[in-house]
């Protein structure tokens, strides 16, 4: 990919689907760029109205959207401070054409999700392609980011929202393009599988009791040979800013804590207790690139 000189001030826009995304998928990348005192705007696709709920403390809001919604808004709102982000956008509230609400998912295959039956007619994933574009696009001419970031074609592990934000996303980078506003880069979300393998393996050995070790489990789609990774974010600047934010986000991440070996700062888990690490190099691959970028500190590109 290109390097080079671009706007010293050139900004960061990251497009996601619930809250908590941000931080698991790119919480370092926001972080670091908020570091360096550049503007970093945060799109999230729904409120999470269908996620799990963890810990009996919380458990009042599993089933009850509206509320689940607005608590979740809370741990946003908090974990976007902790990484030092203050412009959050909720997409559909850019034209007035929502709620557009979390679709839900369900296992079709060990680590692969799928869209529920169930999922509302609001539901994300089923909101027309072109209108979510065009709300999205509004806000990239808006903020004329350098870098645009969200998932890679099949969401991470198959969320149907997440697939979604992609396409919503790929599709806004080409009409704010037409509109005048070509987004120098855009990110993909990504593993390093070698990474990945070594830190699961520490953390089954290190974690905490009652967690349940993710060895041997299928790779998500996320996960790519070390090779086909362009960008590498180094973790460990931004380590507490990015442990801080997973905290923040209660009923969605549990288990968060420092732990340094094997390719890895750290450890946390879903709701499933399935322990996974927090790796030492945060990891995209390049969706587009159009123009140079003028990177910061800590994110090294090949």
């Amino acid at each position: 990919m290109t390097d080079g000189a671009g706007p010293p001030d050139g900004g960061l826009l990251a497009v996601h689907a619930h809250p908590d995304d941000e931080t698991l998928s790119t919480g370092a990348l926001l972080a670091t760029w908020a570091r360096a005192g550049r503007a970093v705007t945060v799109v999230t696709c729904t409120r999470g109205e269908r996620g799990e709920v963890i810990g009996r403390r919380l458990a009042r809001l599993s089933g009850d959207p509206d509320a689940l919604a607005a608590h979740r808004a809370g741990e946003l709102a908090g974990a976007l401070e902790a990484l030092g982000v203050s412009d959050h956008v909720t997409l559909d509230e850019v034209a007035g054409d929502g709620p557009w609400v979390d679709s839900g998912m369900v296992w079709a295959d060990v680590g692969r999700a799928a869209i529920p039956q169930d999922a509302p007619q609001a539901a994300f994933a089923r909101v027309d392609l072109d209108l979510a574009a065009d709300r999205l696009a509004r806000l990239v001419c808006d903020r004329r980011p350098s870098v645009v970031v969200t998932y890679e074609p099949d969401g991470g592990y198959g969320h149907p929202d997440h697939v979604h934000a992609h396409a919503v996303t790929m599709r806004a980078v080409q009409l704010a393009a037409e509109r005048g506003w070509q987004v120098p880069c855009v990110l993909w979300a990504a593993l390093d599988a070698d990474q990945l393998v070594s830190g699961r393996e520490w953390c089954a050995r290190t974690a905490r009791p009652g967690l349940v070790a993710a060895v041997g489990r299928p790779l998500p789609s996320a996960a790519v040979a070390p090779a086909e990774v362009a960008v590498r974010v180094a973790v460990a600047p931004v380590l507490e800013r990015v442990l801080g934010a997973m905290r923040a986000h209660a009923t969605q991440v549990q288990a968060v804590e420092a732990l340094e070996g094997e390719g890895c700062l750290g450890c946390y888990a879903l709701s499933d207790a399935v322990v996974q690490p927090v790796p030492a190099q945060e990891c995209y691959r390049v969706g587009s690139q159009n123009g140079p970028v003028g990177w910061p500190d800590g994110v090294r590109v090949r």
